[in-house]
């Protein structure tokens, strides 16, 4: 059975992994799945790595066993805000809810092939299915009440799905970035209602059987 690693943090309450462990383990519950806020875990065992987390700083041991697990041919899907590199959690004295570094890190940037600028407020938007790959297999177009990302992506990424929102650019929504491996992004991913549309849900699952293909 595939063994799925979720990584996530408690550091800010609008993504913490333990309000979204039980929307995981349903979407993921063919799978062998591990949830966890143990940034450790990267240097253990595990197939396809499911990434949630806001705040990507990791220790050089935790970032280089995530990039060696993508190199030897493990599967790397970002789900929502992974695709956050600049935020960072504020210094302890501080006010701020979140603190923000100038540039994304630059070794996940490369690896995921794009990163997040900016959102509006949550609301239904559509999501057009613009290329045939495993992971829109059964998947058509598609509405959803979700927080649509705003995200700057690299030109030779594969975009499977765009944003179809009234106010917005058709932001890419999934995509691959094949050059890096079996790595899969998926802006989709902050409200019950995402994780509960049966798209959303067959869009992740795919993504992780075409993970470890």
């Amino acid at each position: 059975m595939t063994r799925v690693l979720v990584l996530g943090e408690n550091t800010f309450p609008f993504h913490a992994i333990d309000e979204k462990r039980a929307a995981f383990e349903s979407v993921f519950e063919a799978f062998d799945v591990t949830i966890t806020d143990d940034r450790d875990a990267l240097t253990g065992d595990y197939d396809v790595l499911v990434d949630y987390l806001t705040d990507s700083t990791l220790t050089d041991e935790q970032l280089s066993a995530l990039l060696d697990h993508v190199e030897r041919g493990g599967g790397y899907l970002g789900v929502h805000c992974a695709t956050d590199l600049t935020s960072r959690a504020p210094a302890p004295d501080s006010d701020e809810v979140i603190a923000h570094e100038d540039e994304p890190l630059p070794e996940l940037r490369a690896l995921i092939g794009g990163h997040f600028l900016d959102h509006p407020e949550q609301s239904e938007f559509g999501v057009d299915i613009v290329a045939d790959h495993p992971i829109t297999d059964g998947v058509n177009d598609f509405t959803v009440f979700d927080e649509p990302y705003q995200v700057d992506v690299d030109e030779d990424v594969t975009v499977l799905a765009r944003m179809d929102h009234p106010d917005l650019e058709d932001y890419p929504v999934v995509w691959t970035n094949d050059s890096r491996g079996r790595v899969a992004y998926v802006s989709l991913g902050h409200t019950d209602d995402a994780f509960e549309h049966d798209a959303v849900r067959r869009v992740l699952c795919n993504a992780v059987d075409w993970a470890t293909q």
